[in-house]
């Protein structure tokens, strides 16, 4: 994490965001990766909408002024917004300086040995504080377990059993199912009883079928009482009297 130097009493160094490599503009993700990303961070978005958090993909992270950003896959930063003007150097990309804090949780997907998830960049989300790194890995290219996840205690990085994120209030379970037209298993956040986040098509969906079975239930109630009073009628009593 950056030292912040003390000056005088009001001014502290920062870094300055003109030094800075907030974009490279080079395109390097497939499409399995970046359909999982945007599932992981959409589903936040739709189901999180009273807190207060910024969740995002491919962007990078500056954990210290003298070091190359590290762009995680998806990471989740909790009681932080975006500012206002998110054009401006200083606010294009996730500085730690300026956030006050890392994020809780960074996650990458493997789909190759050259990133070196459990070496190099373990080391930095390390360094950096994250509460939790997550290690997806659904080709298992890395060896048997598709899914790791690290928690940081005190200054290292522990493996642990648990897909439960205390510290964030969110777990994360491996699911399978449809996602925008494509059948696979996907990585997903979940609630403490399992029950997943919802993605707004999904929500969307579920009040579809709510209001569905509202409508079948008026209609079936309707066809009762048309039934009662037709019966009504056959015994000689008006049902519009009653």
């Amino acid at each position: 994490m950056v030292q912040e130097v003390l000056i005088n009493d009001d001014d502290y160094y920062v870094p300055d965001a003109n030094q800075l490599v907030t974009e490279d503009d080079i395109p390097v993700d497939n499409l399995a990766s970046e359909k999982q990303q945007r599932f992981l961070v959409g589903s936040l978005y739709s189901s999180l909408q009273q807190q207060t958090f910024l969740a995002a993909a491919n962007v990078g992270i500056y954990h210290t002024d003298d070091k190359p950003a590290i762009v995680p896959d998806v990471f989740l930063s909790l009681d932080v917004q975006v500012p206002e003007n998110w054009w401006e150097k200083q606010n294009r990309c996730y500085m730690i300086w300026r956030f006050g804090k890392p994020p809780e949780v960074v996650l990458e997907i493997v789909f190759n040995k050259e990133a070196d998830e459990l070496g190099k960049k373990l080391q930095i989300y390390k360094h950096m504080r994250a509460s939790y790194y997550i290690v997806y890995d659904p080709n298992q290219q890395l060896g048997e377990k598709v899914l790791r996840v690290y928690e940081l205690r005190g200054r290292r990085y522990f493996e642990s059993q648990e897909t439960w994120l205390e510290q964030v209030g969110l777990g994360i379970t491996l699911w399978e199912g449809e996602f925008e037209g494509r059948q696979d298993h996907w990585l997903r956040w979940c609630y403490q009883d399992g029950t997943v986040l919802l993605t707004g098509d999904e929500r969307a969906e579920q009040e579809r079928q709510l209001a569905e079975q509202e409508r079948q239930r008026a209609e079936q109630a309707e066809q009762r009482t048309q039934l009662l009073a037709d019966r009504l009628r056959a015994m000689g009593v008006d049902p519009d009297t009653l």
